[in-house]
């Protein structure tokens, strides 16, 4: 049989496509999930082609291990905010849909339970992990005994001061301390989503300790990040390690740290715990004052986001 299953192509992405043709021939996916299969496809043919040793170039050569190693390199990107955890999902389950119709006894991987993706939800239902102090010191503690105090920083930035991953890496900290013992805020400049500058306000003496952390951690450079590592391969490497460790004593990563800031924050603001940890909004016209500012200080523009870190209204 020649390659790709005998399709007739030797391009990855042609060839998966062919097949998931046939699925629409046979009438068990619409033409408008065909488009969609096959584009989702595509971002796993080029990360498979480019991004792996050796690369793979041919259906017969894509393992389970591959498609786990896929990933973890999207969990590095929803930690990061840069998709969605459902879209991320969506991408490994186009993988199954293509694999599934190729002559391979194919054992479809999951997104959760195999690629550990955070479950898809617009609502938090489940506590922050990084509400428990003593896992997240622990996985501190498990970050500095390992060598990797930048990993130790980014985490206590994240907890502390609600920043995501990259805003984190980038934080030029001793400026910050500066600033947040002067002014009492930090301005977060780089990494926000859209290049939108935004203030942190500093109400605790823990955030000053993040920040007196992640000083001493970055020394001379001007931030967390290595001098000579891109963000790509920061983000796929170094971070990678800290959402892992972060992982394996909380259940969450680095996002989930944020989530842990905002309902600290939401308990600060209204007097009462967030709704995912009281099960209830207790004062209405509180809640939604603490979420238009717990928006604001976790740099997004709509406060139906904010369900999502803290839990819904309803």
């Amino acid at each position: 049989m020649s390659r790709n299953y005998g399709i007739g192509h030797r391009d990855i992405y042609v060839a998966g496509k062919a097949f998931l043709k046939q699925s629409l021939h046979r009438k068990e996916i619409s033409g408008a999930s065909f488009g969609t299969l096959a584009q989702r496809w595509s971002k796993f043919a080029r990360y498979i082609k480019y991004n792996t040793a050796n690369g793979v170039g041919r259906l017969e050569r894509i393992t389970r291990e591959a498609v786990l190693e896929y990933g973890k390199h999207l969990a590095d990107k929803v930690d990061a905010e840069e998709i969605t955890a459902g879209y991320a999902q969506n991408l490994v389950s186009a993988i199954n849909s293509v694999m599934k119709n190729t002559p391979t006894d194919w054992k479809p991987v999951g997104p959760v339970k195999d690629c550990h993706l955070p479950k898809r939800s617009n609502v938090r239902t489940t506590v922050p992990g990084g509400m428990d102090r003593l896992a997240y010191e622990n996985a501190r503690t498990a970050l500095r005994e390992s060598g990797n105090t930048a990993g130790e920083a980014v985490a206590g930035l994240a907890r502390e001061l609600g920043l995501r991953s990259e805003e984190a890496s980038l934080l030029d900290a001793r400026k910050s301390l500066a600033e947040a013992e002067r002014a009492g805020k930090v301005t977060v400049m780089l990494g926000t989503k859209g290049g939108r500058l935004r203030e942190v306000p500093i109400t605790t003496t823990k955030q000053i300790d993040a920040l007196r952390g992640a000083a001493a951690a970055q020394g001379q450079r001007r931030s967390l990040m290595p001098t000579e590592a891109t963000w790509k391969t920061w983000r796929e490497g170094g971070l990678r390690k800290i959402r892992e460790t972060v992982q394996q004593h909380t259940g969450g990563g680095l996002h989930d740290l944020r989530a842990a800031y905002a309902c600290d924050r939401y308990k600060a603001l209204t007097g009462h715990d967030a709704p995912v940890i009281a099960g209830r909004v207790v004062d209405r016209a509180a809640d939604l004052a603490a979420r238009q500012q717990i928006a604001r200080e976790l740099g997004h523009g709509r406060i139906d986001v904010v369900s999502s870190y803290v839990g819904g209204r309803s």
